[in-house]
């Protein structure tokens, strides 16, 4: 630890042209033989709660575990998070009562809200406060974004879009009340610019980014007078962060060069993002994780791809479109490669929190400090079912939650109960949630086998 008479503030910026560069949790941000006030900067008040929201359900039988209790064997969808399964729990019977009668439009609005949408092609539309945005006016106050909406498709339909559902219900996961949809930003300059840039017209960020190669161009001299006041362990801890950014913006400025020599994205793809579905993913995630370690975020929802999205996957073999796989009428050749879609889904999910496990903060890493939910608001697809929805827990609650188990309720559970449980588990106490009729209390209790 570096005993500095005058800690630096945990919210320290850096700023150049156009860049406001926030720090990691440094040891110089606590200062030295002051137990309230280390308390007050610990990695454990530093609540994070994320979303990731996986389209259109999935193979059940290739989804789920086939132990209970403990999750020992991976089924086939899940086999890719072996190295962090002792940091993740598979929880099974969980439903939205509030999206049927099933619907692309139902569950995708529902996920989050467990709310009933209303049944309206046009602008009065009516839905829930979602459960991320609850925990923003609480843990997310205190950051430069209360929270932070992504996604992976441009997301332009507008109108009716599936049985008489107006297009916003599909198009975003995040309401900050129930007539007001947040939408999402699915280009990673954008996103970047939000964490890093200094705000300004678009035409004023692009400017800024004229007069500069990369962000850290115009805080050179900034950043050698951060290094002077640090001790080893904080100068690599600042080196590391600075690293992943120049790495990030590199593969962004990459993906921005490579779209300028083939200017025919697919439909869902925006302009300027990398053509590979996978590098895309990752870059998404990398830009979470810088959200995270600059504190400029503390509440993420990321949707992988829109409902009814026809995007293929032709990097894994699949070039059949996903929406009309998930109809498959029971046909073995397409469950399987829904099947196999969902397995790649979740292959990126996990290298997220293999990154996050790799990434130290204090006594343990960010996985460790961090509650993430990836799941759908859609269980069976051939028939729109929001009943045993795929649902993943991960992270560590900040020692809370002992992962690597699998729960399943006997009889189908609200979704809203785990909703509940994890805004009370990142310190926003609520007595209830939509329709909970109670917490998931398992998840933070000791695996006794």
């Amino acid at each position: 630890m570096s005993f500095m008479k005058k800690a630096l503030p945990r919210r320290t910026f850096l700023r150049g042209t156009g860049t406001a560069l926030a720090l990691p949790l440094l040891d110089a941000m606590i200062p030295s033989m002051t137990a309230t006030a280390e308390t007050a900067a610990s990695p454990e008040k530093l609540r994070r709660l994320g979303f990731v929201y996986m389209p259109m359900g999935c193979d059940i039988s290739s989804w789920t575990p086939p132990g209970e209790k403990k999750l020992d064997v991976l089924s086939p969808s899940l086999r890719s998070l072996e190295k962090v399964k002792q940091h993740v729990t598979a929880v099974s019977n969980m439903e939205l009562q509030n999206a049927y009668p099933g619907t692309h439009a139902t569950s995708n609005s529902s996920f989050l809200s467990a709310a009933k949408a209303k049944r309206t092609e046009s602008t009065d539309y009516y839905l829930g406060t979602t459960v991320d945005q609850i925990a923003a006016k609480q843990i997310g106050q205190s950051t430069q974004l209360p929270s932070l909406e992504m996604s992976m498709d441009l997301l332009s339909v507008v109108g009716q879009c599936d049985n008489g559902y107006a297009c916003v219900y599909q198009n975003n996961l995040s309401w900050s009340s129930p007539t007001t949809p947040l939408p999402s930003e699915a280009h990673p300059r954008l996103v970047f610019e939000t964490l890093f840039g200094e705000g300004g017209s678009a035409e004023e960020r692009k400017a800024a980014l004229k007069k500069r190669a990369s962000l850290l161009d115009s805080l050179t001299g900034e950043i050698q007078r951060l290094r002077n006041k640090l001790g080893p362990q904080d100068r690599q801890t600042v080196e590391q962060y600075l690293d992943s950014i120049r790495e990030v913006e590199r593969r962004i400025q990459q993906a921005e060069a490579d779209s300028t020599e083939n200017p025919l994205p697919d439909l869902d793809r925006p302009v300027g993002v990398p053509a590979a579905y996978a590098e895309h993913a990752r870059l998404m995630f990398d830009l979470q994780l810088l959200a995270l370690q600059g504190d400029i975020t503390r509440v993420i929802t990321f949707q992988l791809a829109r409902e009814t999205s026809n995007r293929t996957y032709p990097e894994i073999g699949v070039n059949d479109p996903h929406h009309p796989l998930t109809h498959h009428g029971n046909d073995p050749e397409k469950i399987a490669k829904v099947a196999k879609i969902n397995h790649f889904h979740v292959s990126l999910f996990a290298g997220f929190l293999e990154k996050l496990q790799a990434t130290p903060e204090g006594d343990g890493s960010f996985l460790d400090h961090s509650l993430y939910l990836y799941a759908s608001g859609m269980g069976h697809p051939n028939v729109h079912h929001p009943t045993n929805l795929p649902l993943l827990v991960s992270g560590g609650a900040a020692g809370k939650m002992q992962g690597g188990r699998h729960i399943k309720f006997e009889k189908p559970t609200p979704l809203a109960n785990l909703h509940l449980t994890l805004l009370n588990k990142v310190g926003v106490k609520r007595d209830s949630f939509a329709d909970s009729e109670g917490t998931v209390d398992e998840l933070f209790e000791p695996l006794d086998l």
